[in-house]
């Protein structure tokens, strides 16, 4: 036995699960996902719960509920959660089946540009009705 293979009898799976496999990231990858799905999860409940409220109101009662802090901050948190959580699967589904480098990278940056830009707006329109109200 040479001296390089020495070291690999005591390297264990733990590197792996550290996201040390040949993507490095993909320990990574699957935690975000399963934290922004959690996060939309408990959002989603509430989110639910709120437009429930509102059936039925006009927008001067619907903006002024989306005003309130409590209101307003849950809701950019689910925007921010709902847009990530859609890109990381966008980009999973992606890397399954697009096979052409260079079209996978339009198309990737494409989701990414496209969920970030989306976040933004959605968060600017929740910004500005709750500081208008």
């Amino acid at each position: 036995m040479n001296a390089g293979n020495r070291g690999n009898r005591y390297r264990t799976p733990l590197k792996d699960v550290r996201g040390l496999g040949s993507a490095k990231t993909g320990t990574e990858h699957f935690i975000h996902q399963r934290q922004t799905a959690t996060a939309l999860a408990l959002l989603g409940l509430w989110f639910v719960w709120f437009v429930i409220g509102l059936v039925g109101s006009d927008y001067l009662t619907a903006a002024d509920a989306v005003s309130r802090p409590w209101n307003a901050v849950l809701l950019v948190g689910f925007l921010v959660a709902m847009f990530w959580h859609a890109q990381l699967g966008l980009q999973v589904i992606l890397e399954d089946y697009i096979h052409h480098s260079l079209l996978a990278l339009v198309l990737q940056t494409g989701v990414k540009f496209i969920a970030v830009l989306g976040a933004i707006v959605s968060i600017f329109a929740v910004a500005r009705i709750a500081l208008a109200g």
